[in-house]
């Protein structure tokens, strides 16, 4: 599969069937999930999922990508783009896990690929998504990249990020998309 959106030193591909080991190892490594929705099944049940969803993939509903860095190409995380909201012009981003093998800066690039796509792409206006209030270190992240926090419960951070503001932090970070 050939590479779909391009960063410094990552790139974001579109999953396949032949994806499923590695995303069910990611879902259930306890080092990784703590603060996901819990997985439950076989590699085998992944594998369905994964068919079921490349028919919301081509329906332009839903966009499930594996993480990779660009040096040899080695699997290092999941990012997924769901529940679009056309009314509002709106797309939720989750499923997103990176390995220890990360590079330094994956989280970063790993979330402008997804904003810079979700905008100059898919023409949405902002993004909307929810965070366990236990997960300060992306708390942190999306208070620093300009998310607003618009709602609470006992558990979760309800944010949304604006496209707007998006672009306004694009002389910051425009080192970290490829052009």
């Amino acid at each position: 599969m050939s590479n779909f959106l391009t960063g410094k030193t990552i790139n974001l591909k579109l999953v396949g069937e032949s994806d499923a080991e590695f995303i069910y190892s990611l879902r259930n490594n306890n080092k990784l999930n703590q603060y996901l929705t819990p997985s439950i099944g076989t590699v085998e049940d992944q594998k369905k999922w994964i068919k079921k969803y490349k028919k919301r993939e081509s329906d332009g509903k839903e966009y499930y990508f594996l993480i990779a860095k660009n040096e040899r190409n080695e699997n290092i995380g999941t990012v997924r783009l769901y529940d679009f909201r056309d009314e509002e012009k709106s797309f939720c981003w989750g499923s997103w896990i990176l390995t220890e093998n990360k590079t330094v800066s994956s989280a970063l690039e790993t979330a402008l690929l997804v904003y810079n796509y979700a905008f100059n792409q898919l023409g949405f206006e902002k993004s909307h998504f929810d965070v366990r209030k236990e997960n300060k270190k992306v708390v942190d992240f999306h208070l620093k990249l300009g998310s607003r926090i618009i709602q609470q419960n006992d558990s979760d951070y309800f944010f949304v990020y604006e496209k707007e503001v998006f672009f306004s932090k694009m002389n910051t970070y425009n080192k970290f998309l490829v052009k």
